[in-house]
């Protein structure tokens, strides 16, 4: 699979805007760098130890140490990658969306309540769906299934007879029936036709269960979306209705004597949308259709604008895909406001507003907390090259190249001259490719070669400290820059836990969770564990352009470096795949609770997926597995290749490793430390 590296379109490129190197280091430059406080809303900041810290109820102050929770973790024999979950902040995003709607609703004199619904394929954990409905019970929030185990879920966790339950997605039997078993339990669920046959369905199964059926309409927009989930809306989209098949709705459901069971109007115009003009005119069509069809004789109600909603990955506050040029504020408002407008125009009542707001509620609440076990270096520090009369001549040449900095760094040049430091760069280069090419044809030995590439690679680094004072960087420097990276092996699958960036250069926010006191040294990439290519991280976050390389600090020997990758939690907990059988990962369940020390509490610990458990989705079972070895161990035995005793020995630990963690592990060595 290829992947084109994101461009940013709706922010300038600067090129020359200065590289301040400060002498000093603080806090507060670690902010600016990574972004923490544009993306964190006051859930995220750094505390004076340097760590990060979060900020679940921001009304509430309480500031909770990333790091002490990964020191719990430690103590828990809990291994990395490790999802932490902070339950409250759940609470927070929901409360802020509901009451940004009837702040909204209030200003501005609307006729009708909001009533939010969950998107459960967002994220369908358990724990996740129960601290919404219940963070939501004031608030009448209810649930949206697009499925039947959705559908099914949803209705045990549903509990408010005020809130309703919208269900999305093609529909068979089973689906209705049980839709309407909700019906008969006297909950408002709302079948959205996606398909006119399925309206007929609903009609003819309704009947022969005696339920009255509350039924929507998806409505196919002519509004086109935006951003990298654009296509799932407009004329051209996987689901909804056309005008003409509006019309034939309309016309069935009058035959049938049902006119009055149409009860709500849906549209979607995509998820993640950047640009709120984007929201205006799909909010407008879709009001327009709700008013028309209110006014041929149904009783409606139910305005649902879907989602769309989107939240700043990047801090830009710009219309890019990874951002949003609009508050949660303004999006609230320019609904209530288009829809009411709409509606007054026409005559017709307001509806209660209806949205499907995932992203923006559960986005925020997860943190994947990744170590860094190692770095892959193009030039490891402390190597150093010594040449001789009697070495090969490219090297010599190189060298010289190399000696002759000094006296470039002397020469006159101004703050955008580069040129000296150029000259040496593309002197540099010619002979690196020299090299090459007599390597290729059997003209240059190996150490040879090592040693003229070691040489290139500290005079690039010399010109790329040079560059920096400037006030502008030459964009071959800047490429320089970006191959000198070094690339941090941290112990995680990127198909499992981050496959929106892998699949959709999705941008997610990543920053060490400590020693951010400190100036970070090393420019670099993330590489996953995975024996694909594709299993790295090269794209991240920037205020003005996305960012080929992440700053980091420099490893040191036994002692473990933590990243953060922060505002995972809506799709990446569900959407991973088993690529090379990594599963879940460990997770941590935090509450507030002002009573316990620190001002929280681990409340659930889930284990993640076993070795035994994910080969068994693929049809290994154990008993097999292990009959197989303990028959191959039996021979080997017999045939005095190895000693009974042995042979147990490494039977019973194929067993254990089948019950293990499917992700690294640190090394133990015999005497049970860590390295």
């Amino acid at each position: 699979m290829s992947r084109h590296p994101a461009s940013r379109k709706a922010v300038a490129k600067k090129k020359d805007a200065p590289a301040v190197v400060a002498d000093e280091w603080s806090v507060a430059d670690a902010t600016h760098l990574y972004g923490i406080d544009r993306w964190g809303i006051d859930h995220f900041s750094i505390n004076k130890k340097g760590n990060v810290q979060v900020c679940p109820m921001p009304s509430e102050g309480t500031q909770i140490d990333l790091m002490e929770i990964v020191e719990e973790a430690r103590e828990r024999g809990l291994s990395f990658p490790l999802t932490v979950r902070f339950q409250d902040l759940l609470k927070h995003r929901l409360r802020a969306v509901c009451g940004a709607f009837d702040g909204a609703i209030a200003e501005m004199g609307y006729q009708a309540p909001y009533r939010g619904v969950f998107p459960i394929k967002v994220n369908q954990l358990r724990e996740v769906v129960e601290e919404i409905v219940e963070a939501g019970a004031d608030h009448h929030f209810g649930i949206e299934a697009g499925s039947k185990p959705e559908l099914l879920a949803a209705l045990a966790a549903h509990r408010d007879p005020e809130s309703i339950i919208v269900c999305n997605g093609y529909k068979d039997a089973i689906f209705i029936q049980n839709a309407l078993l909700g019906r008969k339990l006297g909950k408002q669920v709302i079948l959205v036709v996606e398909k006119l046959e399925e309206l007929r369905q609903i009609v003819e199964i309704s009947r022969q269960l005696n339920v009255e059926p509350m039924i929507g309409v998806r409505v196919r927009l002519l509004a086109k979306g935006a951003g990298k989930w654009a296509t799932s809306g407009g004329e051209n989209a996987k689901f909804g209705l056309s005008t003409s098949d509006l019309v034939q709705a309309s016309r069935y459901l009058h035959a049938e004597g049902m006119a009055h069971t149409l009860r709500l109007i849906h549209f979607h115009v995509g998820s993640q949308v950047p640009d709120i003009g984007t929201i205006k005119r799909a909010v407008r069509e879709g009001a327009r259709f709700y008013a028309k069809l209110a006014k041929m004789g149904h009783a409606l109600g139910f305005l649902d604008v879907g989602g769309g909603l989107g939240i700043d990955y990047d801090g830009s506050r710009t219309a890019f895909d990874s951002s949003t040029n609009y508050s949660l504020r303004e999006y609230a408002r320019d609904v209530i406001y288009n829809v009411m407008d709409v509606c007054d125009s026409e005559g017709v009542k307001h509806p209660t507003i209806v949205s499907e707001s995932g992203r923006a509620i559960v986005a925020h609440h997860s943190v994947l907390v990744l170590e860094a076990f190692g770095t892959i270096e193009r030039d490891p520090a402390g190597r150093t090259v010594e040449v001789g009369v009697g070495d090969h001549k490219i090297l010599r040449d190189i060298s010289d190249v190399q000696r002759s900095l000094p006296t470039v760094a002397g020469r006159k040049s101004t703050a955008t001259d580069h040129s000296p430091w150029l000259e040496a760069l593309h002197d540099a280069q010619q002979f690196r490719e020299q090299a090459q090419s007599m390597f290729d044809l059997g003209l240059l030995d190996l150490e040879t070669k090592a040693r003229v590439e070691t040489v290139n690679w500290q005079i690039a680094r010399e010109i790329i400290a040079h560059a920096r004072d400037g006030r502008f960087v030459p964009e071959e420097v800047q490429a320089l820059e970006v191959a000198l990276a070094d690339q941090y092996l941290c112990n995680f699958s990127i198909f499992q836990s981050l496959l929106d960036h892998w699949a959709l250069d999705q941008l997610f926010p990543i920053a060490p969770i400590h020693r951010l006191d400190e100036r970070p040294d090393r420019a670099a990439t993330l590489v996953d564990i995975t024996c694909d290519s594709d299993g790295k991280i090269d794209q991240f976050i920037d205020l003005r352009d996305v960012r080929p390389t992440l700053p980091l600090h420099g490893l040191r020997a036994g002692e473990p470096y933590y990243l953060g990758i922060f505002l995972v939690g809506a799709y990446q907990d569900i959407m991973g795949d088993l690529h090379n059988l990594f599963g879940r990962v460990n997770e941590l369940h935090v509450f507030l609770d002002e009573d316990e020390e620190g001002g929280y509490y681990v409340e659930e610990v889930i284990e993640g997926s076993s070795i035994s458990q994910v080969l068994a989705l693929t049809q290994w079972e154990t008993p097999d597995l292990t009959r197989a070895m303990k028959a191959q161990i039996d021979a080997a035995i017999k045939a005095d290749r190895l000693k009974p005793k042995e042979g147990m020995t490494l039977l019973a630990g194929y067993e254990k490793s089948l019950a293990g963690y499917t992700y690294l592990k640190p090394f133990e060595g015999i005497d049970g430390k860590k390295r």
